[in-house]
């Protein structure tokens, strides 16, 4: 019997260490600037988004600043499913625009699927361009 109670024990840590290998932290970036907005536009801003999906929780947490706007950040979001040079519905709302911005989403399988596909944005508004006045593709980190 105790023979037969160290097998399962052992078959449990397998498998208990099996899912946690599967889990990872994948790391993702973009750089933003007024030419990868569509339309594009000469706007002098410029920022830089990192973003982390821990696989297991399928949480989000992203952190961006930015400078040089022409006036103050009224939203930001990131967009998809898009290609660069593509325009996409909102998936992630940003609540708050403040620099720098942080803050956390849980994605769902499909969300997971097109951001590691490269196939969302991360774009900051402003009066001046409601549809949005820096973006970049946000892709995995090297």
């Amino acid at each position: 019997m105790s023979l037969k109670i160290i097998a399962v024990a052992a078959m449990a840590c397998c498998l208990a260490a099996a899912g946690a290998a599967q889990a990872q932290v994948m790391h993702f970036s973009a750089a933003l600037k007024g030419a990868d907005e569509v339309p594009a536009n000469d706007s002098a801003g410029q920022g830089a988004l990192t973003a982390d999906l821990d696989t297991a929780s399928k949480t989000l947490t992203y952190h961006a600043t930015y400078s040089g706007l022409t006036g103050p950040a009224t939203a930001a979001h990131f967009h998809g499913p898009a290609d660069p040079g593509v325009n996409a519905g909102v998936m992630v709302p940003v609540n708050n625009v403040a620099n720098p911005i942080s803050g956390t989403a849980t994605l769902n399988e499909s969300e997971i699927a097109d951001l590691t596909a490269g196939k969302w944005y991360f774009n900051i508004h402003t009066k001046a361009h409601p549809g949005g006045e820096i973006r970049g593709q946000v892709m995995a980190a090297q």
